[in-house]
């Protein structure tokens, strides 16, 4: 998972896109899920991580999401905040 500093430094590089952001892309943003497939494989790998199990090419894999995964949630935390600041929301 990202260090707080590394989710305040991604915080405030997406804040000039969240502010850019319309309402239309923010409820986007806030209904936005992984599909069935990835969900699984994602937790195929947090399975095998909390193992032990994990081989090379899978901790980059696995790393990979735990990072896509945080953007994600920042995303919709500024899209949230948007909706809220915009139409109350």
């Amino acid at each position: 998972m990202a260090t707080a500093t590394t989710t305040t430094a991604l915080n405030r590089m997406l804040e000039p896109l969240s502010r850019s952001l319309s309402v239309e892309a923010a409820r986007a943003i806030v209904a936005l899920e992984f599909d069935e497939t990835l969900q699984a494989r994602i937790e195929e790998l947090a399975d095998l991580c909390n193992e032990g199990r994990l081989t090379p090419e899978e901790r980059a894999e696995y790393d990979g999401y735990v990072e896509g995964a945080e953007i994600v949630a920042l995303l919709k935390l500024k899209a949230r905040r948007l909706l809220a600041d915009r139409v109350g929301a």
